[in-house]
This record gives C-alpha cells, sequence and structure tokens, in this order.
C-alpha cells in the first residue's frame, strides 16, 4: 500500500522559511517532487528530485526553495525561504514508481499561507 503523507505547512510572513516534509512507505520510487495548487489555478510544478539527486526547480522558486530526499528515511523535504505571498497555495508532494509500471501518486497536501 502506498502512502505519501505531508507536513510542515502553516502560517508565515512574507521573507519568512518553512520546511515542507513527505514521508512515503509502500514503495520504492524513482522521482520525487513538490508541486502547489492555488485556489483556482491548475496544480503546479515546484521542485522536483531523482533518487540520484539531480533537481529541477520552476522559475519561480529558484534560489529560494531547495528540495532534497532522505532515501534511508524514505522522506522528501522542501525547504522554502524567501516566501512571498504569491507562494501562498496547497503544497502536495508526488512521488514516481517505474516498475512494474511508471505511476504517480500524491499526498493529501499541506497548506502555505504567506502573509504580505
Amino acid at each position: 500500500q502506498v502512502q505519501l503523507v505531508e507536513s510542515g505547512g502553516g502560517l508565515v510572513q512574507a521573507g519568512g522559511s518553512l520546511r515542507l516534509s513527505c514521508e512515503t512507505s509502500g514503495s520504492i520510487f524513482s522521482d520525487m517532487g513538490w508541486y502547489r495548487q492555488a485556489p483556482g489555478k491548475q496544480r503546479e510544478l515546484v521542485a522536483t528530485l531523482t533518487r540520484g539527486q539531480s533537481t529541477n526547480y520552476a522559475d519561480s522558486v529558484k534560489g529560494r526553495f531547495t528540495i532534497s530526499r532522505d532515501n534511508a528515511k524514505n522522506t522528501v523535504y522542501l525547504q522554502m525561504n524567501g516566501l512571498k505571498p504569491e507562494d501562498t497555495a496547497v503544497y502536495y508532494c508526488n512521488a514516481v514508481t517505474i516498475i512494474p509500471t511508471r505511476r504517480i501518486y500524491w499526498g493529501q497536501g499541506t497548506q502555505v499561507t504567506v502573509a504580505s
């Protein structure tokens, strides 16, 4: 049974920081990442990380957010610094399997609210 559980969201002032965590279980994942969805908006990519530690970031968060992964703990993190009001969204953990087939799994989401 695959499970992804996010935590660490909350309310912060602009310029503040948060660290999101996503604990996974039930499978070994290839790529993992974070997406976000604001009200009335489509879900968008924030950052991705392969099992080999290759990273990719949305242009809007480069230099402010850092994705990392602890394979021993089956956990992926998103360190968010210099938060802006436009970062306000529900943040979702994402994980991908390849074997036996490519499948995408999502966590339940954690709310991040940044006050101006």
